[in-house]
């Protein structure tokens, strides 16, 4: 922040999805003459998804981070907490209104760091053209049944790796963690998942391995080679039938082990937070709240290739006509998604995992000891949570 002038600047990603509702909201700023100025920059998706959040919090006052980064961000006192500039009524009010556990998912050690502004998790992406008459998958399953006569592509590019792997887990019925907070996952379940993993990577060609959501995606909406990937961070983008004639994406619900079960699906989408470098005004929380209440989630977030965090947006028929049905189709999967672990040192396992399980898919070593080499890595990472300054995640 410079100054007296109050000019903020902010950080968020490389993507429309990602930038261009923030940037016409500080446009709108400009139009009616505020006292304050907003100004955002860009990094790529791999910036966001690994850059350390303490380099970003020094740099930036306002900062679009994803869930994970908490730990590390409390730890190092990068954040400033909501609850330190928003009346607990305003904060009980985003709770009841944002989709999912979009919001709890910057609840931690008993605050809220971050607001919802954008709402995501793994999902379904398929070319309906390319099933012809075949029926959309809702088991795993029958994701195996589709792969023998149509391509499916996995999203194990960067940490997408650990992501899709906690994601089965999850649909198999134990979430990571939930048998005991020290071990990644069980045995059964775990070798059930990279086993399912292994099946599907084996019919992808080595680059296959290395493509983020962004490039998986863009490949099925520009060429007729994927239809269907089984897991993917869902783009409203992509599912845009006026951009991509033809050839966007239907979004489905993530797969489950068995029809009624859950859909095994790790929560993602962004949260808007205030650095500890940041003035405060009552300017800037009018602007912040502004983004993610439901007048702005419902026309200028989506109107401006965002994807709202707002219950209310993702059940408005108008906005399901627009956009192919991406939020009634997905909404169950996104209400159902699985919160990753928020410890200092996450995000160096969220790495390290998913190098380790590309790697044992290209190299094609036994489940069991990928899941040692995981469970050594996680180990890593709770040392340095237990070796830092903050309490134990709440």
């Amino acid at each position: 922040m410079s100054g007296s002038d109050r000019s903020y600047v902010g950080i968020t990603w490389d993507h429309p999805r990602g930038y261009n509702a923030l940037s016409e909201a500080s446009r709108g700023l400009e139009k009616k003459d505020s006292p304050i100025s907003v100004h955002w920059e860009k990094q790529s998706l791999e910036e966001f998804e690994s850059r350390p959040i303490e380099d970003l919090c020094a740099r930036y006052d306002l900062v679009v981070m994803d869930h994970p980064h908490l730990g590390a961000a409390v730890g190092r006192n990068c954040l400033q907490p909501l609850n330190d500039w928003l009346p607990g009524a305003r904060i009980k009010r985003i709770a009841r209104t944002s989709i999912g556990s979009t919001f709890q998912s910057y609840y931690y050690e008993g605050k809220y760091w971050a607001l919802p502004l954008d709402a995501a998790t793994q999902v379904m992406a398929l070319r309906l053209d390319l099933l012809g008459s075949r029926s959309i998958p809702v088991t795993w399953d029958e994701v195996l049944q589709l792969a023998n006569n149509l391509s499916v592509v996995l999203s194990v590019g960067g940490p997408h790796a650990l992501v899709t792997f906690f994601s089965i887990c999850v649909a198999l019925g134990e979430p990571p963690t939930s048998l005991d907070p020290a071990i990644v996952t069980s045995e059964t379940t775990g070798g059930r998942a990279l086993e399912l993993m292994q099946e599907l990577t084996s019919r992808m060609s080595d680059p296959e391995l290395d493509l983020n959501p962004i490039q998986i995606s863009e490949r099925m909406t520009q060429t007729d080679e994927v239809a269907c990937c089984p897991l993917i961070y869902g783009y409203v983008n992509y599912a845009d039938p006026r951009a991509y004639q033809g050839k966007s994406l239907t979004f489905m619900g993530a797969p489950m082990a068995y029809k009624g079960g859950r859909h095994g699906s790790t929560l993602g989408g962004t949260g808007l937070a205030v650095s500890r470098r940041t003035r405060i005004c009552p300017e800037l929380i009018e602007y912040l709240l502004w983004l993610v209440s439901d007048d702005a989630q419902r026309t200028l977030i989506p109107d401006f290739n965002g994807q709202p965090s707002a219950a209310a947006a993702w059940s408005d028929p108008d906005l399901n006509r627009r956009w192919n049905g991406f939020y009634k189709n997905t909404f169950e999967t996104i209400q159902d998604a699985w919160i990753r672990p928020r410890h200092p040192g996450y995000i160096e396992f969220q790495s390290e995992g998913s190098a380790i399980i590309r790697s044992g898919l290209r190299r094609g070593k036994s489940t069991g000891e990928m899941l040692q080499s995981l469970q050594d890595a996680y180990a890593r990472s709770r040392s340095l949570q237990n070796s830092s300054q903050v309490h134990p995640k709440t």
